[in-house]
């Protein structure tokens, strides 16, 4: 694994150690939940703010384990389960942190879910890690360091055909779906490839992006854990990703794909 000299303005052997932290800590979570008794993790309840966002026991749970061991950094951390308004974008360098993407999958048994966590300098990944409970991977990575599967090297698809090509996306449990604009954008989207596909999970979609199994993925209105960790990757898996800022905080709208592949509307 080769590292450029400086990263995010910090020394390559402090990057490096952080990172052999955060993907610890990452299976560490992710294999104790698999492992946990389901009956107590699964109990749940829907977010009075967001009707259509589902919060169990397990979301806490592992917050805290992951929170104990980033926060031994000293760095700060931006989480899902404990987020406060304000900017993403700021210089100095933060965790952001999603302790269970893909929460309605582990808790109806339906499909992938994952532990995300990265690092950012401002609004710029640095890198990546995404624990993967459906194969019971570490998916880590970011730009000038590399992706990897574990300690195997992964690399996005070359399909340039959008005809031929798969995407993954999905419906935010906090976007306007009446939104007449979303749904242009959606249906374009999801119309203009070959294959369509919705996981459940943006971090697990963007894994497998960075790995060459899908061409590209996008969502309109995702919240920035959602998808920090999983840009991160592509973008060490030599793939590229656009996001826009939206009107909800630490909202955007997230295009990504294998570098040859661009967003329907916008092309």
């Amino acid at each position: 694994m080769a590292f450029p000299t400086r990263i995010g303005g910090r020394k390559i052997d402090e990057i490096s150690d952080l990172l052999t932290l955060t993907r610890g800590s990452a299976a560490r979570a992710g294999r104790w939940l698999l492992n946990a008794d389901a009956d107590t993790y699964r109990a749940n309840e829907t977010d009075p703010n967001h009707p259509r966002e589902v919060k169990a026991i397990a979301d806490a749970a592992l917050e805290e384990r992951l929170l104990e061991d980033l926060r031994s950094t000293g760095i700060p951390v931006l989480s899902e389960e404990s987020a406060r308004p304000g900017e993403v974008g700021e210089k100095e360098l933060q965790f952001i942190l999603d302790p269970l993407d893909g929460t309605f999958n582990y808790v109806h048994g339906l499909g992938p879910w994952a532990v995300s966590i990265a690092l950012w300098r401002g609004a710029e990944p640095i890198f990546g890690v995404v624990y993967s409970a459906d194969d019971d991977a570490v998916y880590w990575g970011g730009p000038g360091i590399g992706a990897f599967r574990g300690d195997d090297p992964i690399t996005v698809s070359d399909i340039s055909d959008r005809s031929r090509a798969s995407l993954c996306t999905g419906m935010p449990a906090r976007a306007d779906l009446e939104d007449p604009m979303f749904k242009k954008r959606f249906w374009k989207a999801a119309l203009g490839f070959g294959k369509t596909r919705m996981l459940g999970s943006a971090a697990v979609s963007l894994a497998r992006v960075a790995s060459g199994a899908a061409d590209a993925y996008c969502e309109d209105g995702i919240m920035i854990w959602d998808v920090a960790a999983g840009l991160a990757i592509v973008m060490g898996a030599g793939g590229a990703q656009t996001r826009t800022p939206v009107a909800a905080d630490h909202s955007f709208d997230v295009f990504a794909s294998n570098g040859h592949l661009t967003h329907p509307a916008e092309s």
